[in-house]
């Protein structure tokens, strides 16, 4: 039966032309995808499919053919087989993601960071065993190293500009980074970590970088003076963003780690990876988003300008998540418990509601952090800068599995789609 038999597609007419246009129902497309309908809304957020909303505003039909287009792939990339468009698989022990749960070796990831630190976390995701009270320290000469180069940058540089260059002065002060055994990888990540931190620029007063990463890293991204509960949030946050398997940043530390780099090169690739606005950046966007809201006091015309524009709203969706983003679950549950985040926390619900009634879209944990940074006095990068210094443990994570592994084996085959050679030499204008 050829696809377009399974439904029957509502028609439309396309306004200026003579013939019908044939759309689908959300249930209709829903069905053709094989999907639940939260999902298809979340396609539409991603820029996979096109909606249009019903004349009588009740919901939304979409392009039969974009919805069979998509079909098709998803069919081809679920199928395995290693042709042009399918996904790549690897294997991995570190994160399972699974109906709208996520864990850390097996253990649910939330109700780890409920309980556990960050640091312990990141015991766990690379040793298999906690270490409860662990706390990461820098030598000096590292910390040094990667203070002065951060120092040199222009005042403008962004966060993961800073941790870039401070992961290679940490490289450089550490003529032992070209060991790989485990042992060696884990005294690295050790030390990696708090040098990240120790080397951004603090914006309060510090006294050592001792304690709790969390309480060292907020004196990094906030004047303000931290209560316990702001800590715990942010601690959580850390731990929750440790890992979430194959993120586009997590598969380039793995093809570093796949040609035999160093840790350090490794973690580097994933930063080089993270600025993007649909990766790390994210969060940024959330807060700024956030603040509008505030400013304006309710958030139908901040949306209406995003939408007018043709931008996609920040802070909701997750291609992972039919639900709400589980990370999010826990970090709104947890802001619910300090009151000066309470007006940032209304925003983030008048977002998710008022987005509701054209896309039924969840909240991810982007708009988690931008409340938690736009209620402690951060600056918008602030998030940029919490994604990175936590997924920095599981990028590690994933760089041990990787030396485990066949070296040079992240090689796929590119699908040639230029001129046929052999063609003559070029002719200079």
């Amino acid at each position: 039966m050829r696809l377009v038999d399974t439904v029957t597609p509502m028609r439309d007419q396309e306004p200026g032309s003579g013939h019908p246009e044939r759309r689908l129902s959300t249930k209709e497309a829903a069905e053709l995808l094989g999907v639940k309908p939260e999902t298809v809304y979340a396609y539409v957020s991603r820029g996979q499919l096109s909606s249009r909303r019903t004349p009588a505003g009740r919901g939304s039909t979409f392009d039969a053919g974009e919805v069979e287009a998509l079909a098709r792939r998803n069919r081809r990339d679920s199928s395995g087989s290693p042709g042009y468009g399918a996904e790549l698989s690897v294997r991995t022990r570190v994160t399972l993601i699974d109906q709208d749960h996520y864990y850390f070796r097996g253990v649910d990831a939330v109700e780890l960071a409920s309980r556990h630190s960050y640091e312990e976390i990141a015991e766990w995701l690379w040793t298999g065993r906690l270490r409860p009270g662990v706390t990461f320290t820098a030598p000096d000469e590292s910390v040094e190293a990667a203070r002065l180069v951060v120092e040199a940058l222009p005042e403008h540089t962004g966060p993961t500009d800073r941790l870039r260059v401070a992961a290679v002065a940490a490289a450089a002060a550490d003529p032992l980074r070209f060991d790989l055994t485990e042992d060696a990888v884990l005294g690295t990540a050790r030390i990696l970590i708090p040098t990240l931190v120790a080397a951004l620029p603090p914006k309060q007063p510090l006294h050592g970088d001792e304690g709790p990463l969390a309480r060292r890293l907020w004196g990094r991204l906030s004047g303000r003076l931290a209560e316990e509960a702001q800590l715990r949030v942010l601690d959580t946050a850390l731990g929750l963003l440790a890992d979430h398997d194959l993120a586009a940043s997590t598969l380039a530390v793995r093809v570093a780690a796949s040609a035999r780099a160093h840790a350090y090169a490794a973690v580097s690739a994933g930063l080089g990876v993270i600025e993007g606005p649909l990766h790390g950046a994210a969060g940024g966007l959330a807060h700024r988003l956030l603040l509008d809201v505030l400013d304006i006091g309710s958030a139908a015309p901040v949306i209406a300008e995003e939408l007018r524009a043709g931008r996609r709203i920040p802070g909701l969706g997750h291609r992972l998540y039919s639900g709400e983003d589980p990370r999010a679950r826990a970090l709104f549950a947890l802001l619910e418990e300090i009151p000066a985040a309470g007006p940032a926390l209304a925003a983030a619900r008048d977002i998710v509601a008022t987005t509701a009634r054209h896309t039924p879209l969840h909240a991810n944990v982007d708009l988690a952090l931008a409340v938690l940074t736009a209620s402690s006095g951060m600056e918008s990068s602030a998030s940029e800068t919490i994604f990175a210094v936590a997924r920095t443990a599981g990028w590690i994570a994933h760089a041990l599995e990787e030396y485990g592994e066949r070296p040079l084996r992240m090689r796929p085959s590119g699908h040639y789609v230029g001129p046929k050679p052999p063609q003559p030499l070029p002719k200079p204008h």
